[in-house]
């Protein structure tokens, strides 16, 4: 059974850091398999955005919005996708789901158009940011 367990959401003033995680278990998150991995957003009464993702080509992407506040990577020792999020704004705060499809590539791609129905999600760790 494949299974994504989101942490380290919580509460942070504008302007601080937060760092996210992911762990996946029940697939293989190595430099041989077939991935993409990333973080969505949802506000109330918001569609589920991209955030940033990954593919196990190494290719990364971000939201506009994030470029150059969040950083992605991943633990292939211990399967955990980790986004650390700097200099965060009250337009940051929401549910923030991880989602993976396993599928290769086109991370930029699938940040856009948004996981298919093939893919798995975590539960969600929610992120509010206060000014």
């Amino acid at each position: 059974e494949v299974r994504l367990v989101e942490s380290g959401g919580g509460s942070v003033q504008d302007g601080g850091s937060l760092i996210l995680s992911c762990e996946v278990s029940g697939y293989p998150i190595t430099i041989k398999s077939n991935y993409r991995l990333g973080w969505f957003r949802q506000g109330p009464r918001e569609v589920r955005e991209g955030v940033a993702a990954i593919d196990n080509l190494g290719n990364t992407a971000y939201a506009r919005s994030v470029k150059d506040r969040f950083d992605l990577s991943v633990d292939f020792t211990k399967s955990v996708l980790t986004m650390h999020m700097h200099n965060v704004t009250t337009e940051d705060s929401g549910m923030y789901y991880c989602a993976l499809d396993p599928v290769g590539g086109f991370a930029r791609e699938w940040l856009i158009i948004r996981p298919g129905p093939d893919a798995y999600w975590g539960q969600g760790t929610q992120v509010s940011v206060s000014s």
